[in-house]
């Protein structure tokens, strides 16, 4: 079966004014990713990681550029047009997991779809059975304070998940967990994204994480390298 592109940067310019200096972060930046497929994004702290996934995600412009997801240029939307876009067609994985303390976990995983507007049982019940899928089928009355962080993340992996995204972004997403935690934590959202057909873009620092990679990309000096040999764990 013929690759999809589903995701396509050409030429991506982002510039931040630090002083009386302007520091170029994205520098003519080219990708293309396919559908149902996983990229990770390799970079140091400061490389940029945070700014390209703001990019891809919406909730910034670059200064020129296209941003094409699923056919349709970001960068030609008013901030409105993102933020709707954003709420029907991109998942988030964070670092701190940015859970709201207020929503048990159930209600935290069913809130993207109550943002969009569904409220069809079935969809939502359909939506409900991620946290099954995570293993806390049991914990869905639990708040946020009264889960471990390996725990929450599972979570905002199911929260991710629950509104059938066509892109997940996952932003170093076992940074704040600890080796084993993190690597089961990989292993979930590795099989779930693979069970469900969605293509996720995971951008970290640790080069064990490439093992479970499509392909590897790494951000220096504002452009994209293909990784076609690392130290995988």
């Amino acid at each position: 079966m013929e690759k999809q592109s589903h995701i396509s940067l050409a030429k991506v310019n982002k510039s931040y004014q630090e002083g009386d200096k302007e520091r170029t972060v994205l520098d003519d930046l080219e990708l293309t990713v396919n559908k149902g497929e996983m990229i990770v994004l390799l970079g140091r702290s400061g490389s940029g990681k945070s700014t390209m996934l703001n990019l891809i995600s919406g909730i910034d412009r670059p200064d020129s550029g296209e941003i094409n997801i699923g056919g349709t240029d970001l960068a030609k939307l008013n901030e409105k047009e993102r933020t709707l876009f954003r709420r029907k067609n991109i998942g988030f994985v964070f670092q701190s997991f940015n859970l709201i303390s207020t929503l048990t976990a159930e209600e935290n995983v069913l809130l993207p779809l109550k943002l969009k507007g569904i409220e069809d049982e079935s969809l939502l019940e359909s939506a409900g059975n991620f946290l099954n899928d995570v293993g806390l089928g049991d914990r869905g009355d639990s708040y946020p304070d009264r889960l471990s962080g390996g725990e929450q993340q599972r979570v905002a992996i199911a929260r991710a998940l629950a509104h059938e995204p066509m892109l997940i972004l996952a932003d170093e997403p076992t940074g704040n967990l600890d080796y084993e935690t993190g690597k089961k934590i990989l292993e979930i959202l590795n099989k779930l994204v693979r069970d469900n057909g969605r293509t996720i873009i995971l951008a970290t620092h640790d080069r064990d994480i490439c093992e479970i990679a499509d392909r590897v990309v790494e951000l220096q000096g504002g452009k994209l390298h293909d990784v076609t040999e690392f130290e995988g764990a």
